[in-house]
This record gives structure tokens, sequence and C-alpha cells, in this order.
């Protein structure tokens, strides 16, 4: 994985926010790869948003998801494959940085390939704000949970709402 696809990546989604008119905070801070160090620059920085996460899924018989829920939720995997009409599970690290460019613990659920699913918790579209890694684990972006929808609903990928 490159520097520069990371920061494309994260130029990419700053991009569509503000091409999106959609108000947003930035924050710098050291490297986040767990959610423990979350929670430690979490309080730090005095966030009060909903952390999010976004698992990068594999489907059985060929193609990815994206599934993207707060950072409490577990992967019910019976659920998404109901929903996809196909087991799923969490792809390796190598093949995630190789399918997205994003670094493991840091997955930018924006600015993906268009042939990737995106599945969303539609529970994040009711909070106040939602906290997303914009690809380089370095920066936390802050944003209202109607604005994920808004954004969500200008990427090319297909959009499950479960």
């Amino acid at each position: 994985m490159t520097d520069s696809r990371l920061l494309s990546i994260y130029r990419d989604t700053l991009g569509m926010l503000s091409q999106l008119s959609i108000d947003y905070q930035l924050w710098q801070h050291e490297e986040i790869l767990d959610f423990e160090t979350d929670l430690l620059v979490a309080k730090r920085l005095g966030w009060q948003g909903v952390h999010t996460k976004s698992l990068f899924l594999k489907l059985k018989g060929g193609g990815y998801a994206i599934y993207l829920t707060d950072m409490d939720s577990r992967l019910d995997s019976k659920l998404l494959k109901n929903t996809l009409g196909t087991k799923v599970s969490i792809c390796s690290n190598e093949e995630m940085i190789g399918k997205l460019g994003c670094v493991p613990g840091a997955v930018c659920p924006f600015a993906t390939a268009r042939e990737v699913i995106t599945v969303v918790n539609h529970q994040l579209f009711d909070k106040k704000q939602l906290l997303f890694t914009p690809g380089v684990p370095t920066e936390t972006v802050g944003f209202s949970g109607e604005s994920l929808e808004k954004l969500l609903k200008s990427m090319p990928n297909q959009l499950i709402v479960i």
C-alpha cells in the first residue's frame, strides 16, 4: 500500500463532502488503528459523536461489501447472508489492502470501487454526529447521520440499508 493511495482516498472523501455541501469537522491526531486508541483520543479531544466501524467483507461466490455500523454493534453474519443472498466473511488484511488500499483498522467506507456493495446500519442516519476515518489513520472526520445518508446516496455503489 502506498501513501499516495491513502492520500487519494482522503482527497476523494473530503472532495465528496465538499461537493455535496456537507458540513464536517476534521481532527488530526496520532494514528488510530484500534478501538482502544480511538476511545483514548476521543476522550482527550472531547469527541461527542458515535464511533463507527467499516468491515470489509468477502461474499461467497465472489464480490465484496462494506458493512458500516456503530463501533459497539457486532457482525450479524446471518442477517448479512439473508440481506446479500450469500455467506459473508471478513476479508484478510492483505486482500483488503489490495482491493481498497486502506490501512487495516482504518477502513474508509467512502471512495471505494463501484462494485463494492455498501451495507449500512439504518440507525446511523439518526445520529447527531458520526465519526469516520477518511482513509488516513491520523485524521478523523465527523458529520451528521442525515449527511451520511446524502453522501451514500450520491455514491455509485449499490446501497443496502438494514
